[in-house]
Parts: C-alpha cells; sequence; structure tokens
C-alpha cells in the first residue's frame, strides 16, 4: 500500500496551512535546533549518518510539519519492527505549542501505522518531560509499569 508522503492540514481556528513531508538528510539542522527547542533530550543516534541509517529503514514514518513559509515547525519520527510501533522525537515548535498541531501529527502517524498493519504503538517519556504525559493520555495512550533498560552496542 502506497502512503501519502506529503498532505495539508487547514487549521479553520488559527487559519493557518500546514505541511507534512517527509524528512529529508538536509533538514538534519533545522530538526535538531526544533528537537532542542522542544526540550527532546538528544541521543547519540541523533547524528545525520544515525537519521540517515533511520530514513533507509522506514521513511514513511519519519516526517516534519512545515508552516506556509516552509519552516520546519514539528517533527515525528516512527519506527516499526514487524510487530510495534514506536514514537520517538515528537516535537512542536514552542511558539505553536498547544494549537493542536501534535495532535494532527500523531494522527497522521497513527494512520500510517496502521496502513502497514502495526497494532500497537509504544512510547517512552523522559522524566524531565513528564508534562507531555498527559496530551499522549488526552489522544488515548495509557502508562505501563516497566522498567526499560538498555545496552550501547558501540
Amino acid at each position: 500500500m502506497s502512503l501519502q508522503l506529503s498532505q495539508t492540514h487547514q487549521i479553520v481556528k488559527h487559519m493557518a496551512s500546514f505541511t507534512t513531508r517527509t524528512y529529508k538528510p538536509s533538514d538534519y539542522e533545522k530538526i535538531l535546533a526544533l528537537w532542542k527547542a522542544a526540550g527532546i533530550i538528544l541521543s547519540r543516534s541523533d547524528t545525520p549518518a544515525g537519521l540517515k541509517q533511520k530514513l533507509e529503514r522506514d521513511s514513511d514514518l519519519f516526517f516534519v510539519l512545515e508552516d506556509e513559509s516552509s519552516r520546519l515547525i514539528g517533527a515525528v519520527m516512527g519506527s516499526y519492527d514487524g510487530r510495534r510501533g514506536w514514537i520517538n522525537h515528537l516535537a512542536i515548535d514552542p511558539t505553536y505549542q498547544g494549537k493542536g498541531l501534535g495532535k494532527i501529527m500523531m494522527t497522521e502517524l497513527e494512520k500510517r501505522f496502521k496502513a502497514i498493519g502495526c497494532e500497537k504503538i509504544n512510547l517512552l517519556i523522559e522524566p524531565t518531560n513528564a508534562a507531555v504525559q498527559s496530551f499522549y493520555e488526552g489522544i488515548g495512550y495509557t502508562a505501563d509499569e516497566l522498567i526499560f533498560m538498555e545496552k550501547w552496542l558501540s
């Protein structure tokens, strides 16, 4: 099934037009600035090479949101392992937060996950970003008590 890679959304309340499109490597500096402005904790894999590798795996799940002047104001990086979808680095420019754009990004990502057969989506929230939990709860996500462990291989 072919996924729609660009979609325009009208936010009637704010009378502005926003477009989603697939992330491209030339967006790197802009997305890095967005993630930092939105308080995203960056990983050592959030490098140009790391994001290029992500694009090679499932590019349809990594997209940005631009305003009518093509300014990058939002981004989300989804991934799919064949069983579960994962949401990473959802970010909206702080000047646009609270206007429903995060919900638009999540709705679009959920449609893309569903189109590839994903039945369940997971996400992790850093303790320093706990305030976003209410946003996710508001769009249907529930907390699950887990112990998260990791190991870097390099």
